[in-house]
């Protein structure tokens, strides 16, 4: 029976895998056709270099493409847990706002705070903020029956006035019209990492790529982030909550609090890789003052939809992504506009939601291939 079992999940597994790859390798032909009619005589090296990715600039541009990585496998991870708890969280860019507001206050201001605990507390408060924030939409969720779909996506627009109004009043540098940097002490140690992607071009000088600890950080949360759903009692209830309420409140499962509670992770979630990325380089990155909902949130979806709301699979889609995208980057290169990038990413993105089409629509094709071989038997 065990042996059945487990036959049976890893041929949804191989299922799961086929369905994403189908959607990538649409998404790259139409991409092609896109090529092909912005710039016909390029359009096959053009393939080429966004196929070829962070290559394209050796080790430190597959750093960048793992720096860049980092916080969309924890948008993912935000998307995919409220996925796989029967929820559907569009707030992740207010989270990862939240967050990243944050984390760059505590790094700018709390300069008592000595390294390594200073971007450590940073981080964690960085947490708390965008867990509050997904909690918010819980609780609107579990006590006032508001869907979360529209909640969050309001709320991302109260976070980016917030956050205007707070770094304008905090830690605004009128010249840049941005966030001011961070301490030393609150940047993200790099961990060695610098020393193995970067390029070494002669005389001493070395291309050294902006990849830092906050790599290790999301592989190591998104496998805790797996065994919680997958091994644990909470993680099970979480999911039986959200997917099937009346089944879970006979089962005598606190369907409010579990609600609450998956929308207070998944906004958490999306509220470290906030922190992560603007506590990233010499200085730190910087918020600008702008009346723009970041786009990091509405990647996670995509990352998510590749990923089949896998949570170790969400580091490979997030990879993936970031991968095409520093190679798309290099396109100018050869006399393309930028946007084209910007546009295959978006038929890529577009194409991720038929992976679950793709996932129903083989075991039809393989049971249709076994009905008509017993008919010929």
């Amino acid at each position: 029976m065990v042996e059945a079992v487990n036959k049976k999940r890893g041929f949804r597994g191989i299922q799961s895998i086929g369905a994403s790859v189908m959607a990538i390798v649409l998404g790259l032909l139409l991409g092609l056709v896109i090529l092909l009619i912005s710039n016909p005589g390029n359009a096959l090296p053009g393939m080429g270099i966004i196929l070829k990715g962070g290559f394209t600039n050796g080790m430190k541009g597959m750093g960048q493409v793992f720096y860049f990585a980092t916080p969309l496998i924890f948008t993912g991870l935000s998307v995919a847990f409220s996925f796989k708890t029967g929820l559907f969280n569009i707030g992740a860019s207010g989270q990862f706002l939240m967050g990243a507001f944050v984390a760059i206050y505590i790094g700018c201001k709390w300069t008592f705070l000595p390294a390594p605990l200073h971007w450590i507390v940073a981080l964690f408060f960085a947490v708390i903020a965008g867990g509050l924030w997904g909690f918010i939409a819980g609780a609107l969720k579990a006590f006032c029956n508001v869907n979360e779909v529209i909640s969050t996506i309001i709320l991302n627009y109260i976070a980016m006035y917030i956050v205007n109004y707070l770094v304008k009043k905090t830690v605004y540098d009128n010249i840049k019209n941005m966030s001011k940097d961070v301490a030393p002490s609150a940047v993200l140690p790099k961990a060695g990492l610098d020393k193995i992607f970067c390029n070494v071009i002669g005389n001493g000088y070395t291309e050294i790529s902006t990849v830092n600890i906050g790599l290790f950080i999301a592989v190591i949360v998104a496998v805790l982030t797996f065994i919680m759903l997958e091994k644990t009692k909470m993680g099970f209830e979480l999911k039986a909550c959200g997917f099937n309420p009346s089944a879970g409140r006979y089962a005598g499962i606190n369907i409010k609090k579990n609600v609450i509670l998956a929308m207070t992770i998944s906004g958490a979630l999306a509220g470290l890789g906030g922190g992560l990325l603007y506590l990233s380089g010499p200085t730190g990155r910087h918020i600008s003052v702008v009346e723009a909902v970041g786009t990091e949130g509405f990647e996670g979806l995509s990352i998510a939809l590749l990923g089949q709301s896998n949570p170790i699979a969400v580091i490979f889609t997030a990879v993936f992504v970031s991968y095409i995208t520093v190679g798309g980057s290099y396109l100018q290169t050869m006399g393309f506009m930028k946007e084209v990038i910007d546009i295959i990413l978006g038929v890529i993105i577009y194409f991720s939601a038929f992976s679950l089409f793709f996932k129903e629509l083989f075991p039809k094709i393989g049971a249709f291939f076994a009905k008509k071989k017993r008919g010929n038997d």
